[in-house]
């Protein structure tokens, strides 16, 4: 009865999840969903950038404590081990869903691109960045990511397997591509207000914050196999000759 529980909580995590990466493409783009960066109850500047700058602090602190080694072995002592990765995946969910739910429009515009093509292909980009965040995460194991592999192979009776050091593909060009995407997402706006400026140098800032604490734990997870890699391939930007 416990595997099938966890399984299903595992479940319910990864559609959380889904719905919420879902939600951020049309949040950033003010495409479909209800409540966009731009839209929503305007507050005072002030108010304004006190609360969208709370609720990002809160998804960076969250998304950053717990994904350390040292909390995952605290943590697990009060939840069991299978479900460790799927409750990290749902609380970070929740997190970005209230910030999306709170967060409050700055629509002072920074730049503003009129010439429709060139709007188009600016908006391309951003598609394009979230093309390459789906795929970063297929080419490692996106289901392992997100907490659901762990689930599955609990309900089947099967351990899993240890972390395997691998480059596939577009890791062999950047360390990260996951975060190279999400920056180009959130920076090729053909409109950039204030708020969505805000939501994308903060976002940046934190970026660069996790790739330092995520090679740290990189290094003294697969140690000399990642510090070559780390001499052979730049972290975001493929400027690097491959050897």
């Amino acid at each position: 009865m416990f595997k099938l529980t966890a399984f299903l909580f595992g479940a319910v995590a990864y559609l959380t999840f889904l719905f919420t990466i879902l939600y951020a493409i049309g949040f950033g783009a003010g495409l479909v969903v209800p409540k966009a960066i731009d839209t929503g109850t305007k507050s005072p500047v002030v108010e304004a950038l006190a609360i969208n700058l709370a609720l990002m602090s809160l998804f960076a602190v969250q998304h950053s404590v717990m994904a350390r080694k040292s909390f995952k072995q605290w943590w697990t002592r009060f939840i069991p081990k299978p479900v460790e990765r799927s409750t990290y995946v749902l609380l970070a969910s929740l997190t970005l869903l209230l910030l999306f739910w709170q967060w409050r429009p700055m629509p002072a515009v920074i730049w503003h691109v009129e010439e429709p093509e060139m709007a188009s292909v600016i908006s391309g980009l951003s598609f394009v960045g979230w093309v390459i965040v789906f795929t970063s995460t297929f080419l490692i194991n996106h289901f392992e990511l997100f907490g659901l592999h762990q689930v599955a192979n609990h309900l089947a009776g099967r351990e899993m397997s240890p972390p395997v050091f691998r480059t596939p593909l577009l890791y062999n060009f950047v360390r990260h591509p996951i975060y190279l995407g999400f920056i180009i997402a959130f920076w090729a706006a053909p409109t950039m207000t204030a708020g969505h400026l805000l939501f994308a140098a903060v976002t940046t800032a934190y970026i660069f914050v996790g790739i330092l604490l995520e090679e740290r734990d990189l290094t003294a997870m697969f140690g000399d196999d990642y510090r070559r890699y780390r001499e052979r391939v730049s972290m975001l930007l493929p400027w690097r000759k491959l050897i």
